[in-house]
């Protein structure tokens, strides 16, 4: 990653939508030059998707939560399984595989707080390997705008 690369990625992050030609005449460098740099970052995996913000309240999910989960035996198969199996539903918007006392940690959105009850009663008590969870209701949700940029490690 060089600075040219970094300035590519703080505008697409900024603005995805942003053409090659104008992302290129803001950088002050030639549209190929660009288009070859934007695919060269796709293609190392640095960049992996671009995506659109959606209003989950526009789309009838306006209530949101965070669920920790428990899962038991704790094995590659069990967690891999598990993953695989709330990925799918469509009510996960993001799924956390963490350390400490929890084994998930699962975002969800839905339309209110009883189907947020029925989602937790039919999808995870019924499973043998769920052990406990919990749910903790999220009255605001901040994205962040923060441009993502690398960390360089300072003992160098």
């Amino acid at each position: 990653m060089d600075e040219l690369d970094s300035q590519i990625l703080e505008h697409l992050q900024r603005d995805a939508r942003i053409t090659n030609r104008e992302l290129a005449r803001t950088l002050g460098i030639a549209a190929s030059t660009c288009l070859e740099r934007t695919r060269a970052l796709r293609q190392r995996g640095v960049i992996t998707g671009f995506h659109a913000a959606v209003d989950l309240r526009a789309l009838n999910r306006p209530v949101q939560a965070l669920l920790s989960i428990q899962v038991r035996p704790l094995s590659r198969d069990v967690i891999e399984g598990f993953k695989a199996y709330v990925s799918d539903l469509p009510e996960v918007l993001s799924v956390f595989v963490i350390a400490g006392s929890d084994d998930f940690l699962v975002h969800v959105a839905v339309p209110d707080v009883d189907h947020l009850h029925a989602f937790l009663m039919d999808r995870f008590s019924p499973r043998r390997e769920v052990v406990n969870f919990r749910s903790n209701v999220i009255y605001q949700h901040v994205s962040s705008t923060q441009v993502v940029s690398s960390l360089h490690d300072p003992t160098k």
